[in-house]
Order: structure tokens, then C-alpha cells, then sequence
């Protein structure tokens, strides 16, 4: 088990994170949310050791995460550290790239063992093809199958697929959680994309202003998200007065709802007027005014500007972010 305590840093007397606190058991996968200069990446290089604390420390069971202080080579061997910056051999095979941290292997293990590793990744036809000539996603796929040859006990994954294209990344987004639950790796994923938690990740820690917002599971989270900033985390959401909701309320509260709760009416609900529609793919998100207050919901089809609609939202849905 990972075990964070404590844990504070500065870059240049300027705070980037102040007393962090957290712990992931074995086998779990964690995200960590924020928005960008939060300090995903910093928290990630002091968990491997990259970075020294200023205060705190970090245990992996029983065994303390000794920054670059105590360390002549920062890292620590039972964990990977994938990050943003790749670090191939440009001159060689994508299967020479895995297969040069397999050299404790038998001849027919390595084989075996980078076949596996090559087929998670999507890779086996490029096998023999060199790193400089691959793309940048091909190489961060690459680069993913080097930090998982020696089955770390715990993998850092920094924006693990930044440069991969979409018609691969819902596969090896599968291909790899799936692998490494198998595994019984941990595995901590800092990432701004809500599509590498959704479905993936067992919990999830916001960052904001060098602490953290929030630390559950991932479904009660995105449930309840507690603060507009967190709800934004998974998706287009709304923070609206209750009193738009309830003409009768006698709160100056505002709640929560997601672009997707709403529910488009031709006759009662919140009266709103079309500003504009984006088309998304499947479904139209349209920006509208309910008086000077900004509401944006999905649509199946495209609205007209200064179309009045009507929106609704679920009892259940209002009842449950009031209790927030």
C-alpha cells in the first residue's frame, strides 16, 4: 500500500502542494483531477522519488520513497514512472525497446513476455519498425509497455494518452485498467481527460490551490460532486440558483446540474432562449438564457436561436445536490 503523508513542496519558495494526505491499496487505481499547474505532475515525481519533499514522507509497505537527496539515482525500482517526456531508443525496434528490461528472462520467456506486452499496447505489427519512424502516439504506446515489462508494483501514469489518436485510445484505455487489475498492480493516473476515469478509475483526488478538494470513489464523486470545479472535472455542468429550479424556494443556494440532467420541454419547466447549439456528435449542446444566468444542456437535435424552450430537471437530482 502507498501511504502519503504530510507531504508538502515548494518550487522556488512558491507552494505547489501543502500537506497532502493520502493512501492507495494495492491493486487500486486512483486518478488525480485538476486543472493544469495544480500539481498532478509534481505529486507524481515526488511519489517516485524524482523530487524531494519539504515536508512529509511517502511509504510503498514498508519501505520509505527517498527523493534525489539520499538517492545518487532518483526512482525507486518497485515502482514506473511513465511520464509526458518519452524516453525511447530512438534507433532501435519497438520490440528491442520492451525487450531490453526483460534481460532477467529465459530466451522463450522474453519472447513471450514482449509479445504480450506488444499485443496489450496494439503494437505487434510494428514490432521490427523503428522508434524514430513511429508517431508520437505510437511512441507513447511504446513507452507504456517498456514501464510495465517488469511488473511494477505500482505504475505513474502522467496524461498516459496525451498523443494517441481516439480511434486508439477507448482500446488501450481497456487493454490496459483491464491489464493491470489482472495484475494486481496500483496504478496512479494524473490526467484533465474525464474519459481515463470514467469506468476506470476506483477513486479519485481533485487538486486545487495545493491541497486536496476531494478524495472518493469515483461514482459517489461524480454524483456528488460538492463544488462547480469538480463537477467541470467530468463534464459540461451548470451551477444555477435553486430559485430558477424552484420558484418557491426560500434559499439563496445554488445546485449543481450537468448538462446531460436537463430535459428539453415544449410546455412547462425553467423557460430558457436559445443562444446557440454545437453539434457533438450524438447529441447538440445548447447554450441558453434563463434571464441573465447562462444554461447549457444536451439536445438531440439542433435549436434555433431565440427559440424558447423549457428544461426540467429530476426531483431526485435536485433533492440529492441540496444535501451536498
Amino acid at each position: 500500500m502507498l501511504q502519503v503523508d504530510s507531504l508538502s513542496f515548494s518550487y522556488h519558495k512558491a507552494p505547489i502542494l501543502t500537506d497532502i494526505d493520502f493512501t492507495v491499496a494495492k491493486g487500486e487505481h486512483v486518478s488525480i483531477v485538476g486543472e493544469s499547474g495544480c500539481g498532478k505532475s509534481t505529486l507524481l515525481q515526488l511519489i517516485y522519488g524524482l523530487l524531494q519533499p519539504n515536508e512529509g514522507e511517502i511509504h510503498w509497505g514498508d519501505k520509505k520513497v527517498l527523493g534525489p537527496n539520499f538517492n545518487l539515482v532518483p526512482g525507486e525500482p518497485y515502482m514506473k514512472y511513465l511520464a509526458q517526456d518519452l524516453e525511447l531508443m530512438a534507433y532501435t525496434s519497438v520490440e528491442e525497446n520492451v525487450s531490453q528490461f526483460l534481460s532477467v528472462f529465459y530466451p522463450e520467456e522474453l519472447k513471450e513476455r514482449t509479445q504480450e506486452l506488444l499485443e496489450m499496447i496494439d503494437m505487434v505489427e510494428f514490432s521490427k519498425v523503428k522508434i524514430e519512424k513511429l508517431s508520437g502516439g505510437q511512441q507513447q504506446r511504446v513507452a507504456l509497455a517498456r514501464a510495465l515489462a517488469q511488473e511494477p508494483e505500482l505504475l505513474l501514469l502522467d496524461e498516459p494518452f496525451a498523443h494517441i489518436d481516439n480511434l486508439r485510445k477507448n482500446k488501450l484505455r481497456r487493454n490496459l485498467f483491464n491489464y493491470l487489475k489482472e495484475k494486481g498492480i496500483s496504478c496512479i493516473t494524473a490526467t484533465h481527460d474525464h474519459h481515463d476515469i470514467l469506468g476506470y478509475a476506483d477513486r479519485v483526488l481533485v487538486l486545487r490551490d495545493q491541497e486536496i478538494l476531494a478524495d472518493e470513489e469515483t461514482e459517489t464523486l461524480y454524483f456528488n460532486p460538492r463544488n462547480i470545479y469538480t463537477a467541470t472535472l467530468f463534464g459540461e455542468a451548470n451551477h444555477i440558483p435553486i430559485e430558477i429550479v424552484k420558484s418557491y424556494a426560500d434559499t439563496k443556494r445554488k445546485i449543481i446540474v450537468y448538462a446531460h440532467e436537463f430535459k428539453v420541454s415544449k410546455k412547462s419547466g425553467i423557460p430558457v432562449v436559445v443562444k446557440k447549439s454545437y453539434f457533438m456528435g450524438s447529441y447538440y449542446l445548447i447554450e441558453a438564457l434563463s434571464g441573465e444566468e447562462i444554461i447549457r444542456f444536451h439536445s438531440d437535435k439542433a435549436l434555433k436561436p431565440k427559440k424558447k424552450v423549457f428544461l426540467n430537471i429530476s426531483l431526485e437530482t435536485i433533492n440529492q445536490r441540496l444535501k451536498q
